[in-house]
């Protein structure tokens, strides 16, 4: 891990890795029109690999921070994350110290703007999703000189901080759950993964568990867009009209495992004997289903409180801060949609 910088970066080490004047570098970052084409991006380069945001509080307060804390998130929409910003909030309300959200998209490059917008405020403290960043981003949390935490995953090298959970030891779990239930033909159906690096994560753990045991993937399918619960209908009904030897069908995420569960239920299918569903993520709005799908608890809310906590304790003793890892453990709810019998030796 690459210690993150202490002390914020300065115009003095734009100008010195730039080769021109701190008045120079301050007209490029102001947007001046009087600078040379060639300096200006020699300015902008420079600042961009050092890692430099303006501060837009400069003068105004004698602390140079703010009492806000940046939490950059993909979404709001994904029933994830609102649960994490429960635990955020329920432990900074006793701080003093504000969240305010900046969302992503799951684009690194709408992370980059959002987190470089959030960094020149001078917040006092950086909440972020996932170990995955630009190399942009990368250099501007290293170059805060304030207390980062990335959350939901630890399969990675960290920044500062991390909470989280091992989305690859979240699959191989999931994986060796059903294989002991007895489940052979197994189907996986989930989000399209280049963006979404837990999904993938878990799902690389899941196959590679699989194969220890000598089990292939029977079949599998990935969407983007559109109604999750309406996708995981589509995407069951799809997969065993392909393969209906399937015995167990894995889902990347709760809500369209429940629209698959539901297809199954309309269908009359035996669940789980005949077949065994699963999700991910311990979604609590499902519970009211006919069944309960069995699915991996995220911890999200835990995750939250911890990650707050390292940011209000190391936002009120900077000199003591040190990187802070929290490695959570998942608990598998097999729910009614999983054998709970273990398969014949």
């Amino acid at each position: 891990m690459i210690p993150p910088n202490r002390h914020p970066l300065t115009l003095r080490d734009v100008s010195e890795a730039a080769g021109v004047s701190e008045m120079t570098v301050s007209r490029v970052l102001r947007n001046k029109r009087d600078v040379s084409e060639g300096t200006r991006l020699r300015v902008l380069e420079a600042a961009r690999r050092l890692g430099y945001v303006p501060n837009k509080i400069a003068g105004a307060l004698a602390s140079q921070r703010v009492n806000l804390v940046a939490v950059i998130i993909p979404s709001m929409s994904n029933m994830v994350f609102p649960e994490v910003m429960t635990g955020i909030t329920g432990v900074l309300d006793e701080t003093g110290l504000q969240p305010v959200v900046g969302l992503t998209g799951y684009r690194p490059e709408k992370e980059e703007k959002v987190l470089y917008e959030m960094l020149s405020w001078r917040p006092a403290g950086v909440i972020i999703a996932g170990l995955e960043h630009s190399d942009a981003s990368r250099a501007m949390l290293r170059a805060s000189g304030i207390p980062v935490v990335e959350i939901m995953d630890v399969d990675g090298t960290p920044v500062d901080s991390v909470v989280g959970i091992s989305h690859r030891r979240a699959g191989q779990q999931m994986a060796q759950a059903i294989i002991r239930a007895g489940y052979r033909r197994i189907g996986f159906m989930g989000t399209k993964m280049p963006l979404d690096h837990r999904a993938r994560k878990r799902f690389e753990g899941f196959t590679e568990a699989l194969a220890k045991a000598g089990i292939e993937m029977a079949d599998q399918e990935f969407y983007s867009g559109g109604s999750a619960l309406a996708k995981g209908r589509e995407m069951t009904a799809n997969m065993l009209a392909r393969t209906p030897d399937l015995d167990f069908l894995y889902y990347s995420n709760d809500m369209i495992g429940a629209g698959g569960l539901l297809y199954l239920l309309e269908k009359g299918l035996d669940i789980p004997e005949s077949i065994g569903l699963a999700g991910f993520n311990g979604v609590e709005l499902l519970d009211g289903l006919p069944r309960r799908l069995a699915t991996m608890d995220a911890c999200r809310l835990e995750i939250g409180r911890r990650a707050a906590e390292i940011i209000s304790t190391q936002a009120r003793d900077p000199e003591a801060r040190e990187p802070v890892r929290v490695a959570l453990e998942p608990r598998l709810e097999p729910g009614d949609t999983l054998r709970l019998r273990s398969a014949p030796a």
